[in-house]
């Protein structure tokens, strides 16, 4: 028996049902800023080596629901475990973040791709979100994620992050049909990954677009957000006897918000470059809205830190379907004390909010 979600706010917020207050996540919420995840990182030994241990990965998965009262966590684990499946080989150098032993910049190269079937290459990530929900027993629900195609394809093709994305953008413009191969295999990948993580017990699912604003619009549209739109009607769209929302991320995605909202996804997340009351106005009700507060302003003082939430709050209203987090990963040097300040402000002011009393 599948124990009852204790607290389902997360879910009903993304599907825009009222709520009595805007429930509260962060990205990267189990990570650096942490010291109790600093010391699991340690018994792990490396980065990858913490996500393909499912007990240690669930330890560090509920770590930040022990100390502050978030609405929802998310699995502990990385963007790019799908290429690695596919073969390009993983690693990451201390200092300098993912890297690839096998970056694909040919056609030839992307054409010797595999297209594993997620649930086994990958077994070790549904072994851990099976061990999150187990850990869980209801408390919150779980999000599962993946990247997107476009933000995956740039790692494959630069061979790790990148400044300029000469080599991604450089296939994009010289041989477009090899990227889209590329493309293709990937978005069957993710929708497969994604589908797989929903069966293992993610109540929710995120995909990350982080490199898609540094596209131009039509090349996002052609590139980026087309594919997305394919896995988001590939989806299982409900288990357990609930809906399964979707969120969409594209960072630096301002400009194509009502784009990225006809994909058929229940919700997008926002950056801290734009207004959310109007972004709101911009899409209206057909999707939920998460964010966007810039995650630096935890390096503020906590006055600032409640003034910033009362402004974000407030610029949303009393609608129901905000979800509030930072606009993008909360930042490594993060005093832990100030996410405790911003969650209790978001809990306080959005609860007069809710309750009509402004």
């Amino acid at each position: 028996m599948t124990p009852e979600l204790k607290n389902d706010r997360f879910l009903k917020a993304l599907l825009r049902q009222p709520v009595d207050q805007t429930p509260v996540w962060m990205m990267r919420q189990a990570g650096r800023y942490l010291p109790e995840y600093r010391a699991i990182r340690k018994v792990a030994g490396d980065f990858l080596s913490l996500c393909k241990n499912a007990d240690l990965a669930c330890e560090v998965t509920v770590q930040p629901l022990d100390r502050y009262e978030l609405d929802a966590a998310i699995l502990f684990s990385d963007i790019l475990t799908i290429p690695d499946a596919m073969g390009c080989g993983l690693y990451f150098e201390a200092g300098e973040g993912p890297r690839f032993e096998r970056p694909v910049r040919t056609r030839e190269d992307i054409d010797a791709l595999p297209v594993p079937p997620m649930a086994d290459a990958l077994d070790y990530v549904m072994h851990g979100v099976k061990t999150v929900r187990r850990e869980l027993n209801g408390r919150v629900p779980l999000i599962g994620f993946s990247g997107s195609p476009w933000t995956l394809a740039t790692y494959m093709i630069e061979g790790s992050s990148s400044k300029d994305y000469r080599y991604a953008k450089g296939l994009m413009y010289s041989d477009p049909g090899a990227l889209h191969t590329l493309l293709d295999k990937l978005s069957t990948a993710v929708a497969d990954y994604l589908n797989a993580q929903i069966a293992a017990g993610a109540q929710a699912v995120q995909i990350f677009d982080t490199w898609g604003g540094v596209l131009t619009e039509p090349a996002y549209r052609e590139f980026s957000l087309s594919y997305m739109e394919n896995i988001v009607r590939a989806l299982v769209r409900e288990s357990e006897g609930r809906q399964v929302p979707v969120i969409l991320f594209t960072k630096g995605g301002g400009a194509w918000l009502e784009q990225m909202a006809a994909t058929g996804c229940d919700a997008l997340g926002l950056d801290w470059t734009v207004d959310l009351g109007q972004c709101r106005t911009r899409v209206g009700a057909q999707v939920a809205l998460q964010g966007n507060l810039d995650p630096s302003v935890l390096f503020g003082s906590d006055d600032l830190v409640i003034s910033e939430v009362e402004r974000l709050v407030r610029s949303f209203g009393p609608h129901p379907g905000h979800i509030f987090n930072l606009g993008h990963g909360i930042n490594q040097h993060v005093d832990p004390q100030r996410p405790a300040t911003m969650i209790a402000a978001v809990q306080r002011i959005s609860r007069e909010i809710h309750s009509g009393s402004h």
